[in-house]
């Protein structure tokens, strides 16, 4: 298994260069090219940020090094790991079969505790729908070291700000994965599924400028948690644990929740409406629509829209729906009787781009 480095800046050794550029002009004046061998000693001994003067009669080609990770093959699944100095990953990617596009969206999906980026894949299927639609799938996969249920750290402190901890390894992994795939930048999305769910949340709203939406299934909205006894207040759906107030409003959210969740409280879904109210966006223009799953689950679906007509939220109830993926199937933590969230995710996320 490969590993690569992610950093934000490179280093060099400037004794090391200066000996490599001596013996290199000690070896051209050897040849009879006093003229090249001049020209390397001025790099070697211009004052940094100073440009070198060169004859423009004799241009000197230079090779560029080109960084940048091969792209895989359309319909690969690839595992690799992921290191930065916040931390390492293993992680798998989707690129999809019958694309050649080169600036596809890309999605970032988080698996629930107990799972892998395997089982998380299989049960969304959302890797046949990438196949469909035409976007790259990035699935991170917790360690058992860093959390014994391979759950991730939302409740933690450590994990819930920028530049710090899993939001900052994950957003650092998700720039990897941009570059890989030859994404847009400009539609990069997050999701997840409970634990998963909680922390896009998170992870979406500190890096705002990276991620345009989330989607959020079974899972806790931002708050003020702060351990685990706080965690599982909130999951028993103890609305004490939100803040007060948000300042800043929310990227444009989905979310889906089973009204029978036994894990994770139903109750959690509102909060992501009363954080969107707290943010002070203004009135909101509320439609609700009920349906029908192709087998038989019912479902009640709020569009939350400001005046302006932009989906801020949206919010599935799934009745009779417990604690899994609504739609999925193949995989742990799954209901296959419920409205197809991978799809419904897709259509939202894609229809939000980049704010002006």
């Amino acid at each position: 298994m490969a590993s690569r480095l992610y950093s934000d800046a490179g280093c060099g050794d400037s004794m090391a260069d200066l000996f490599k550029t001596l013996l290199k002009a000690a070896r051209l004046t050897r040849k009879a090219r006093p003229l090249s061998a001049a020209f390397a000693l001025g790099d070697a001994i211009a004052p940094p940020g100073r440009p070198v003067r060169r004859p423009t009669s004799k241009p000197k080609t230079r090779k560029v090094s080109h960084s940048r990770p091969r792209r895989p093959p359309p319909g690969s699944f690839i595992t690799d790991e992921f290191r930065c100095a916040h931390g390492a990953l293993t992680y798998k990617f989707y690129t999809p079969l019958g694309s050649p596009r080169r600036r596809m969206p890309l999605v970032v999906m988080l698996h629930g505790c107990s799972q892998s980026a395997a089982d998380f894949a299989s049960g969304t299927g959302m890797n046949i729908l990438a196949d469909e639609l035409g976007f790259l799938v990035l699935y991170p996969q917790q360690s058992h070291s860093a959390n014994f249920a391979r759950c991730w750290n939302w409740h933690n402190p450590a994990h819930q700000v920028r530049g710090r901890g899993e939001p900052a390894v994950i957003a650092a992994l998700t720039h990897h994965a941009i570059a890989l795939g030859r994404a847009n930048p400009a539609r990069i999305y997050i999701a997840g599924l409970s634990a998963g769910g909680a922390a896009a949340a998170t992870i979406g709203a500190v890096y705002r400028e990276l991620f345009m939406a989330v989607g959020v299934h079974s899972g806790v909205a931002r708050g003020n948690v702060r351990s685990i006894r706080a965690a599982i207040s909130a999951m028993r759906g103890d609305t004490q644990t939100r803040p007060a107030t948000t300042a800043t409003r929310p990227i444009p959210t989905i979310v889906f929740h089973g009204d029978q969740d036994r894990v994770v409280h139903p109750s959690n879904a509102s909060a992501f409406l009363r954080d969107l109210e707290r943010s002070h966006s203004g009135p909101l223009v509320t439609r609700s629509v009920g349906g029908r799953s192709d087998k038989g689950r019912s479902f009640t679906r709020k569009i939350h829209k400001s005046s302006a007509g932009d989906v801020l939220l949206e919010d599935w109830t799934v009745h009779g729906g417990g604690h899994g993926w609504s739609g999925g199937h193949g995989g742990s933590f799954t209901d296959p009787s419920g409205p197809d969230a991978s799809r419904e995710m897709m259509r939202f996320f894609l229809s939000v781009r980049r704010r002006r």
